[in-house]
């Protein structure tokens, strides 16, 4: 956690200007008096062409938009020694094992929030880990985070976590393979969701985890995009379209449901944590849930799995990597999947280029190309290329040409499960028969919630 609290008080300190050994090599460097050159570039070397050639338009806006301003600004800071001083004053107890740090979190397109992010390492005994987070933008957008965790080694823990939220801005486009970005409509939901997880590493980097919970959600009427009411870019709430029979209402989302939950999940992969990142990676999920709050009584069993092969070009930690992933939400029961128990793309996850809550349906095919590299010590960049969509059940109406496409070019933080800072500029097209021309903007910066 304290590396943590570091990486984001001076993460772009080492992005503004190169290190002294690199420009001292600089100065160093010999004429080439025979001609023949430098070094002959390795096939790791080489490889790196392909993703800098067809990834330089993200570069550009990664470089120059956010990375150098980022650095300016901390690289000023730190003349000033202030990260140093606010690390003192954000950290306290002995080794700085806890503190309160205020976050900022700004997404286009939805509303901003603000607010403290408490840590508690060694809280009472070794590997007791205690963490908080608030955060709001008024009344009508509110939400608190609590996780305690016992640390038993590098590879073993147990995590309960509890959150509940309030939110007037949620996005909704409609369900199934061929929504439109102007079928925009919103809805206000509170929800909570509070489980135990029991989480255990084996061979390289593979791991077993295991859970249970419960999750509750209702959903309501939003005035959110009210001052804009008779203009042509209003937003209309789910309920005023629905009310007026332009839609119908979204699965569940008229009666809410409240549903205890079980969950498992299974990754194999064959990386060295400490190593080479080349390797393979195979992970398959699993969750059930039961909606107590409706008779008749019914449920859903969500379940995904996904395969990816990556390379350490040049075990530099430069990673090229190719997944397949496929995700299902079957019914159980006489009652429908609620809206925010189907496959959703868009978001943190899946598909980045679009927005949360863009694509929602009974299940999702998504082929993704991603290349990452180490920009600092605690910072990761990542330009990432997918193409898939949400379809009916069992990949029902799958046709190649229904397909979206999604780019998005990023940093973020990897220093700590529970907070993440991540600033990342994407876009997401139409489906391929319908043109495939871009029509989804996101940009998102700040501090989020980990997993």
């Amino acid at each position: 956690m304290k590396r943590a609290l570091l990486s984001l008080l001076c993460l772009s300190a080492a992005l503004a200007a190169p290190s002294a050994q690199a420009e001292e090599q600089q100065k160093r460097r010999l004429p080439d008096y025979d001609g023949r050159g430098g070094a002959p570039q390795t096939p790791g070397q080489k490889a790196l062409w392909v993703p800098r050639i067809l990834l330089s338009p993200l570069y550009f806006v990664s470089e120059f938009v956010i990375r150098r301003p980022l650095g300016a600004a901390i690289t000023a800071a730190e003349k000033a020694e202030l990260p140093a001083a606010l690390y003192d004053f954000f950290a306290f107890g002995p080794d700085h094992s806890a503190g309160v740090v205020p976050f900022a979190f700004l997404e286009f397109g939805f509303k901003p929030s603000v607010g403290l992010y408490a840590f508690w390492d060694d809280a009472g005994f070794k590997g007791h880990q205690l963490r908080l987070r608030g955060s709001t933008w008024g009344p009508s957008w509110l939400s608190g985070a609590a996780t305690e965790r016992f640390v038993f080694s590098e590879r073993a823990d147990i995590t309960l976590n509890a959150i509940a939220t309030r939110r007037p801005d949620y996005a909704f486009f409609g369900i199934g393979p061929d929504s439109h970005q102007n079928d925009l409509m919103r809805y206000r939901a509170d929800w909570v969701d509070a489980r135990a997880d029991v989480r255990a590493g084996f061979w390289s980097s593979s791991m077993v985890e295991a859970g249970a919970g419960y999750r509750g959600y209702s959903f309501h009427d939003t005035d959110f995009d009210e001052v804009n009411r008779g203009r042509d870019s209003y937003q209309p709430s789910v309920v005023e379209e629905a009310a007026a029979g332009r839609i119908p209402y979204p699965p569940g989302f008229k009666d809410g449901y409240r549903a205890p939950f079980g969950r498992g999940r299974l990754i194999l992969d064959s990386r060295d944590p400490k190593g080479s990142a080349t390797g393979f990676r195979a992970e398959l999920t699993g969750e059930q849930g039961v909606d107590l709050k409706n008779s008749p009584t019914s449920g859903w069993v969500r379940y995904s799995g996904s395969v990816g092969a990556f390379l350490d070009l040049g075990d530099s930690g430069r990673v090229l990597g190719l997944s397949l992933t496929t995700i299902m939400s079957d019914q159980l029961g006489q009652r429908p999947v609620p809206l925010t128990e189907l496959v959703t793309l868009g978001g943190t996850d899946l598909m980045p280029g679009f927005r949360p809550g863009r694509l929602y349906d009974r299940s999702a095919v998504v082929a993704t190309l991603r290349y990452s590299w180490p920009i600092w010590i605690w910072l990761n960049g990542s330009l990432q290329g997918a193409v898939g969509n949400v379809f009916g059940e069992h990949l029902s109406g799958f046709r190649a040409e229904r397909n979206r496409l999604s780019a998005a070019l990023g940093i973020e933080s990897n220093s700590s499960r529970d907070s993440v800072f991540q600033a990342v500029i994407g876009f997401g097209s139409e489906t391929f028969e319908s043109g495939g021309k871009i029509d989804s903007l996101r940009i998102a910066l700040g501090a989020r919630r980990g997993f």
